[in-house]
């Protein structure tokens, strides 16, 4: 059996009030967020919200996202991130490092994959979680508790102990006497915007003396997604376009 949830994030303001929700149905979701954060906050919190609530399942666990920084930070860019001590290629810190540590305790030994869906397209999932996670954005906009949702109904009694006791911002500590397990992490995603270039070509950037301007219309799709590339290299969305060049 798999479980398919879909995971989305909200911020009115990016960073401002924002919200986070997981959804699998009417009687299985949750929702939450913050009077200030982003987007990409939001996406990282719905997923490990998500990974906490199904602890202990025996079930492989389908995640749907429209968010690519979720997903690739997740299944592509983690790996180098704690090799270099979560720094980037560029010396400087990973952002949401908490979540993403969060996240890659959560999964270790979980059966998880991940699929990329298109957002405001029409899936019914994606579609559910973006609306809780928007009303929970504009909850805090203005200074009221958010519908939090039923959680995870489905779990046994030992799934809803041990997603009780997992702790909100991070994972718990492992035995250090415990053998490590590697998660089996997969994905659908295709075509990402980039992935492993975004690394190749951090030391190439260098300011022009003589700029000459380009404009460029993008869809509302490609600027959400370049948007996420360059948070999550913390770098400008000029300087994410530079970098294509």
């Amino acid at each position: 059996m798999t479980i398919t949830a879909a995971a989305d994030g909200s911020a009115l303001g990016n960073p401002g009030p924002n919200g986070w929700a997981w959804y699998i149905d009417d009687a299985n979701w949750a929702a939450g967020g913050s009077p200030h954060g982003t987007n990409n906050q939001g996406e990282l919190r719905a997923v490990l919200e998500l990974l906490q609530a199904t602890a202990g399942i025996s079930e492989k666990l389908m995640i749907e996202c429209d968010s690519r920084y979720v997903i690739d930070s997740v299944t592509k860019w983690m790996p180098g991130w704690k090799r270099k001590g979560w720094r980037k290629s560029d010396g400087g810190p990973v952002l949401n490092r908490d979540l993403l540590e969060g996240i890659d305790e959560a999964i270790l030994g979980r059966d998880v994959e991940f699929s990329w869906v298109k957002g405001h397209a029409g899936h019914p999932l994606n579609e559910a979680a973006d609306e809780r996670a928007n009303a929970a954005a504009k909850a805090y906009q203005a200074k009221q508790e958010p519908r939090r949702g039923p959680g995870f109904t489905m779990a046994t009694d030992a799934g809803a102990a041990a997603a009780a006791s997992a702790p909100i911002a991070a994972a718990a500590t492992r035995d250090a006497d415990a053998p490590a397990v590697s998660p089996t992490i997969t994905t659908t995603v295709s075509e990402p915007l980039w992935a492993e270039a975004s690394d190749l070509l951090d030391s190439l950037y260098a300011p022009v003396d003589d700029p000459i301007e380009v404009r460029l219309a993008l869809s509302s799709d490609e600027h959400a997604r370049l948007r996420d590339r360059a948070e999550a290299q913390g770098i400008t969305l000029e300087e994410a376009l530079r970098r294509l060049i």
